[in-house]
């Protein structure tokens, strides 16, 4: 009895629950793999699959900027609530498309797409708004990492369930009413805002409140005020501010009063031109089209590149894939962790750290996929090759996942009155 009573009266942060939803949520995302056994019933040949597997993306497009603006609007549990009600209907849709025609599959898997699209930004909404800042790396890259265990789950269960007598329907079905859960629950434990958050003590919220109040005084007071003036200095100057080293807190009153005058004469006003001249948004938006192209691309082919290559049986292609998210999503805990602990206790800039784990995620990543295609002779040294690859690529969630867009936030929070306290999906440091 008493052992139930400390149980009720247990202090559970509410930050864990709306971030350990969000994770939940990108692992649901991500746990749904059944192209092998489509393309087997319905004849489908190498071309016909890519054309599927692609249309999703068609649609994923679409909301990647539209969705984070849209969660600064509304609020983040709004939109990735309405992004999940889209991605389960379609996903319970797919089976009844696929039997209508390849038309009517491609087009679910498009609107799919866009449903899903919305996923990451409004998460990324929801951890600026909630993770204090010491706590922001291993946030993103514990939540990040929920891809990867939506993998480890989806291989094995989606072989167990396609060639077991339900068939491959019923993979879209089990992880469709998967969906339907966590929208019910999202809807009674989800929050945008930690202030308006029932039932969170003040101690949590002043730890949000203060990091984040901390982190926006920051950007305000380190940026030039003119966009001409900004666009004279050089992309290291912007970096070095972005690091945010040296007294947070001293913020002079003509910065203060020059910061007002411009976000009140044109509050609406984003710097285009001076986002797109800079040297490391260029930096980050090659890296991500490349991680993001190389990601996916595994995550579509890899049971092919068992069946086709090394003639692995159907039935235990689910088990060959599932050790490479292993190592990847474990290891991205442990990253975070890592990087966090560098940053804050050894004082290594964050720059630093930042650029040495995106290498070590990129070129790891690279060469063990050369190596598995072109030294591996069997289904285990093709297996050991790219479970060492991923592991490694996981370094990329301290690096370009952790700041895509930490330095278009640089700006946007100087130039537009939208980016504030309660507004600010891009500031992820």
């Amino acid at each position: 009895m008493n052992a139930f009573k400390k149980w009720q009266t247990l202090y559970i942060p509410r930050r864990l629950i709306v971030l350990g939803l969000c994770a939940l949520a990108i692992l649901i995302n991500y746990a749904a793999v059944a192209i092998v056994y489509m393309a087997k019933e319905f004849g489908w040949s190498s071309t016909t699959q890519g054309l599927v597997l692609s249309s999703f993306f068609v649609g994923y497009l679409t909301t990647q900027v539209l969705g984070g603006a849209l969660a600064d609007k509304f609020g983040g549990k709004w939109v990735l609530g309405v992004a999940a009600v889209g991605w389960t209907t379609f996903t319970l849709l797919t089976p009844s498309a696929a039997k209508l025609g390849l038309n009517y599959l491609l087009s679910c898997r498009i609107l799919l797409g866009i449903a899903e699209g919305a996923c990451f930004p409004s998460v990324h909404s929801l951890i600026a708004s909630w993770a204090p800042l010491e706590e922001r790396s291993r946030a993103v890259a514990i939540i990040t990492s929920s891809n990867h265990f939506g993998s480890i789950i989806a291989f094995p269960v989606s072989t167990w369930l396609g060639s077991g007598p339900w068939g491959w329907e019923s993979i879209f079905w089990v992880f469709g009413t998967v969906g339907v859960i966590w929208s019910l629950i999202w809807q009674i434990y989800g929050g945008s805002d930690p202030s308006t958050y029932p039932g969170i003590s003040k101690e949590e919220l002043d730890l949000i409140l203060k990091d984040n109040h901390k982190e926006s005084r920051s950007y305000y007071s380190s940026l030039p005020t003119d966009e001409e003036e900004a666009m004279n200095r050089s992309s290291e100057d912007v970096i070095n501010v972005a690091d945010g080293d040296d007294d947070d807190d001293v913020i002079s009153e003509e910065i203060d009063e020059s910061f007002t005058a411009i976000k009140n004469s044109n509050p609406s006003h984003i710097p285009w031109r001076l986002i797109f001249s800079r040297r490391e948004v260029w930096a980050i938006i090659i890296a991500y089209v490349c991680h993001s192209g190389g990601f996916f691309m595994l995550l579509n082919w890899l049971p092919t590149y068992y069946l086709d290559h090394f003639g692995v049986d159907i039935k235990y292609l689910g088990y060959f894939t599932v050790l490479p998210y292993i190592a990847q999503g474990v290891s991205g805990f442990f990253v975070g962790i890592l990087a966090d602990y560098v940053i804050n206790r050894l004082k290594v800039r964050v720059i630093i750290i930042r650029r040495i784990a995106q290498i070590i995620g990129s070129c790891g990543i690279a060469i063990f996929l050369l190596l598995a295609t072109h030294v591996a002779k069997t289904p285990l040294q093709g297996i050991i090759l790219i479970t060492i690859g991923n592991g490694l690529n996981s370094f990329t969630l301290a690096g370009l996942t952790v700041s895509q867009v930490k330095n278009i936030a640089c700006i946007l929070v100087k130039f537009t009155g939208q980016y504030n306290l309660t507004n600010k999906h891009s500031l992820i440091l």
